[in-house]
């Protein structure tokens, strides 16, 4: 039960990151949009990421990403067994390009918000001090160094809960990232899509569907063929696919390098 609570990832929290901003790196993308375009000319880029370090992600995800050469980003979180039993799979991902980024190391989360009942006090985010949650962000970015060997990040907020002691706190660790998805200045670079049980061809659509306006779009996922908040293999196999055959119109890469591109450019 506890699983299935903490997958439901609070929808409203969700809906709150799909409109929110994304980073303040982005201020500079003022220009028209059909002024910017990515590596390959295409004008619009889809991120593909995976949060929690899940099994089904090493099983299923990242043999599908290789076979066709796409690159996806990972929102690991640090004590979470898959991640310390599996060490040597997720070394092997960055190896061949793809991201692991910060989710923190306790995944805290606010347990007064509805359908919270499976959060552990010790991880309750309405215990938690500003302070402790930069030395717990640090503590990751820390630990996912001795790991990759990198010493720059992306981060996604634990289920997208903004609040420490009732304000929000992101402004207090963007110092930490290079860019905090789906929190920003620019709105072409914020859609996502949480999948939990969508078709391949509703994945599809989501994507053919946005705006001519949009730059990026996010698609982070949880469980994939397994797990939780989960869509099936076969359709994250279809959408991988349909990305994969249509690399002309859309750029996918990892969440780091799109976002350090796009502050370049």
């Amino acid at each position: 039960m506890k699983k299935i609570l903490f997958s439901i990832h609070n929808l409203n929290q969700c809906l709150l990151i799909t409109f929110a901003s994304m980073c303040s790196i982005f201020s500079y993308a003022e220009a028209p949009a059909n002024h910017f375009t990515w590596p390959n000319g295409s004008k619009l880029a889809v991120s593909l990421s995976y949060d929690d370090a899940l099994n089904s992600q090493l099983d299923n995800v990242i043999p599908a990403l290789d076979k066709r050469n796409l690159k996806a980003s990972f929102y690991v979180v640090i004590n979470s067994p898959v991640l310390l039993q599996r060490k040597a799979e997720w070394q092997a991902a960055v190896l061949n390009g793809h991201e692991l980024g910060n989710h923190s190391v306790n995944h805290p989360c606010s347990a007064s918000l509805p359908n919270r009942e499976w959060v552990q006090q010790a991880h309750n985010l309405d215990r938690y001090t500003v302070k402790q949650m930069v030395m717990e962000l640090e503590q990751a970015n820390a630990f996912l160094t001795t790991l990759d060997g990198k010493t720059e990040r992306t981060y996604t907020v634990p289920c997208g809960d903004l609040l420490i002691e009732g304000q929000p706190y992101l402004d207090n660790v963007r110092h930490l990232f290079v860019a905090i998805k789906g929190h920003g200045l620019d709105p072409r670079f914020t859609p996502i899509l949480y999948p939990a049980g969508e078709t391949g061809k509703q994945l599809i659509e989501y994507i053919q569907q946005q705006s001519s306006d949009t730059l990026l779009v996010n698609i982070i996922f949880h469980g994939v063929g397994g797990d939780y908040l989960s869509v099936t293999a076969q359709a994250h196999e279809e959408l991988v696919d349909f990305l994969a055959l249509n690399s002309h119109i859309y750029y996918v890469d990892n969440y780091i390098n799109l976002m350090k591109y796009a502050a370049q450019h």
